[in-house]
């Protein structure tokens, strides 16, 4: 626990010394985000870090033969399984929970710990849950958002369960503290390696941070509320692609309806001029002169 502290002590210094960050003109405030200016500087302080040094590392990181890449990443998701199964269980998934607990017995075991994923070659599903999406089945609000210099984006809901229920249930948090830093960095690397593809789509939008923030915040509202979890990659995917559709629909000008053109009612049926009929014997037809005797 005390990495842990250390960090938060640092990263609240941080936030208070890089707490009076302007909005971008012409930007207008997110209720979701009443700390943006304290948010945009730590953005910018994460962004120099990763442009300098981790990003640089992820790449080199990407020219290692593949099947090490994917050994590594098979790794780290196996050691971090005991999160999903204990929120499994808090957030009453009885089935999802033993099939979890079978699936990190499978790949620790067959897998050779967690280096090769049988289990998902043999049809068990992955699920990917933490103590934040926990705390909001639980009807847990998520509060405002907060960037954490290092770490990146949370909620504040997000950051509880991430210092209490997650780290407790993170078997690398009880190793010796280098182990346990170690093993944070290249489990670092390996994320950022994965979310390059991603950097030219992130770089182009008109305000990186609102991408960012609200890509974020749509994937914690997915987990929450979005039924059946998906694995980590797909939801990072297909979120950055939701806030980019997003953030292009906000900026384009609303589009103007073009007027209906009427449309052609059904023809309606026109009764044929009725015949004259004859009158009956005896009387004679209106407008004729009566017979001469």
């Amino acid at each position: 626990m005390r990495s842990t502290t250390r960090l938060s002590l640092l990263s609240l210094c941080l936030l208070l010394l890089c707490g009076c960050a302007a909005l971008p003109p012409g930007s207008k405030r997110d209720p979701r985000d009443p700390w943006e200016r304290m948010n945009r500087s730590t953005y910018k302080f994460n962004d120099v870090l990763d442009r300098a040094i981790v990003k640089p590392t992820a790449k080199g990181y990407t020219h290692l033969p593949r099947p090490v890449q994917t050994g590594v990443h098979n790794f780290f998701d196996n050691l971090n399984y005991p999160i999903t199964i204990v929120n499994d269980l808090l957030q009453g998934q009885v089935v999802p929970f033993f099939s979890d607990i079978g699936r990190f017995v499978f790949n620790s075991t067959v897998g050779l710990g967690g280096l090769f994923d049988p289990a998902t070659a043999a049809g068990m599903q992955k699920n990917n849950r933490d103590f934040g999406q926990t705390l909001g089945k639980w009807g847990v609000p998520k509060g405002p958002y907060v960037v954490v210099p290092i770490f990146g984006p949370y909620t504040v809901r997000d950051g509880i369960g991430a210092v209490t229920v997650d780290y407790y249930a993170n078997p690398s948090n009880y190793t010796k503290f280098w182990v346990s830093t170690s093993l944070w960095l290249v489990r670092g690397v390996d994320r950022r390696a994965r979310l390059l593809p991603l950097d030219a789509t992130i770089q182009s939008a008109y305000d990186p941070y609102a991408f960012i923030r609200n890509a974020y915040l749509q994937n914690r509202d997915f987990m929450v509320t979005g039924g059946q979890s998906q694995s980590e990659e797909e939801q990072e995917q297909k979120l950055m692609e939701e806030a980019g559709q997003e953030e292009i629909e906000g900026t384009a000008p609303p589009a103007v309806p073009a007027p209906k053109a009427p449309q052609p009612g059904p023809p309606k049926s026109e009764a044929p001029p009725a015949e004259p009929q004859p009158p009956p014997a005896g009387e004679q037809p209106p407008g004729a002169s009566p017979p001469k005797p």
